[in-house]
């Protein structure tokens, strides 16, 4: 016979003092569950995996939401809260049962390198911070000053991965030749600190803020131009409750805006058929949706198609909530799936605006042999290759 679990109420105060403020609004439905990507792959952790009953252990304070293959699974993609009937704060309330572990000492192995790499040199990438602007030699990228207009926030994976340099490279030419007003402070940041809050270490993510927007105020920077959506959701959502008040925009929006202006444009002719994967944290937690389709069909010569999972409904990629570093069998990864969607629809390119889509959707690529039919690209690449006959 099974031992009698105890209702813990404590554990429960605990949990909603984090900031799992809708916790108890969850009238467990089950409608997160089915839309949960987790639903559509097989494995172990789709097995452990339901974030309906992870809230409902959570709203019980009983043991067992704690195990790693339960709370840190989740991808935070919030595909859970799109169609939720109380408005549960879902991912919220996922980063709070984080935090009650976290801050008890306990963080997967695989994660502690990450946070070791932040709290040592400020990215989780293991990047030595002086190398931190080692992408941008030989680029003139000014140094960011009062009379700038933007400050161009480069995320951590652009500055240390190979692949991911060549779009932060992309973005500063497709800027310079708009004539926009911007430079860069990249030496002196720090990692945004999006991903290790939603891992649950909290302590860690203030440290992170209260680098940045003192070295923003420092500076006097009013606005900024991030090349990842997960800097963007931490500098639009979660730096003003720190002091940090910025107008901040994906460098989408803001190119977007300048081909509307007639200040961008792109001459070189791109004959393939080309699809838009929408990342978590771009579409469905920014509601950026039309800039990028906007930007991808000013492209002469594109024939652009939807992959039937779009824009709120977009497949995660499974890269979120630190999820970029888990190791997962193949055959069990949502990217898989993403692949195949761009497959079925006949696409030459896979194009996205995420520096983590990127790292999941190429090596998912690579794994189903599928590179000699798709190729995957940042949207900064193929709006690179167009600007210039």
């Amino acid at each position: 016979m099974e031992e009698i679990k105890s209702v813990s109420l404590e554990m429960k105060d605990y949990i909603v003092s984090s900031g799992a403020e809708t916790l108890s609004w969850c009238m467990q439905c089950g409608l997160c569950t089915n839309l949960c990507p987790w639903r559509l792959v097989p494995g172990e952790v789709s097995e452990a995996f339901n974030i309906r009953k992870m809230q409902r252990l959570g709203q019980l304070g009983l043991e067992g939401f704690e195990e790693e293959e339960v709370l840190f699974a989740c991808a935070t993609c919030g595909m859970c809260q799109t169609n939720c009937p109380r408005k549960v704060d879902i991912i919220s309330n996922v980063r709070s049962m984080r935090n009650t572990t976290v801050g008890a000492g306990f963080l997967p192995a695989h994660l502690r390198p990450i946070a070791g790499s932040i709290h040592a040199n400020g990215n989780p990438w293991s990047g030595e911070k002086e190398k931190r602007a080692e992408w941008q030699e030989g680029l003139d990228i000014p140094a960011f000053s009062e009379d700038t207009e933007y400050l161009l926030y480069v995320c951590c994976t652009s500055c240390y991965d190979t692949r991911s340099k060549k779009i932060a490279k992309s973005i500063v030419s497709l800027l310079k030749q708009a004539g926009v007003s911007f430079g860069v402070l990249t030496a002196e940041e720090n990692c945004c600190g999006e991903t290790i809050r939603k891992l649950g270490d909290e302590e860690l993510f203030q440290k992170l803020a209260e680098s940045n927007i003192n070295l923003f105020n420092s500076k006097g920077v009013k606005k900024i131009i991030t090349t990842s959506p997960h800097c963007l959701y931490a500098f639009k959502k979660d730096y003003p409750d720190y002091g940090g008040e910025y107008e901040v925009v994906h460098y989408s929006e803001v190119l977007s805006k300048l081909v509307k202006e007639g200040k961008l444009t792109f001459k070189g002719e791109v004959g393939k058929k080309v699809t838009f994967h929408d990342p978590c944290y771009l579409g469905r937690h920014n509601e950026v949706y039309d800039a990028p389709r906007e930007l991808i069909q000013a492209v002469p010569g594109v024939e652009f198609v939807e992959l039937d999972r779009n824009q709120s409904k977009s497949l995660c990629c499974a890269g979120g909530g630190g999820r970029v570093w888990a190791e997962v069998p193949f055959g069990q990864r949502f990217g898989e799936l993403r692949i195949t969607d761009a497959v079925d629809k006949q696409a030459d390119v896979l194009v996205t605006a995420c520096p983590y889509c990127i790292l999941m959707l190429d090596d998912a690529c690579a794994g189903l042999e599928k590179k000699d039919v798709l190729e995957v690209m940042e949207m900064s690449e193929l709006l690179c290759s167009a600007s210039k006959p």
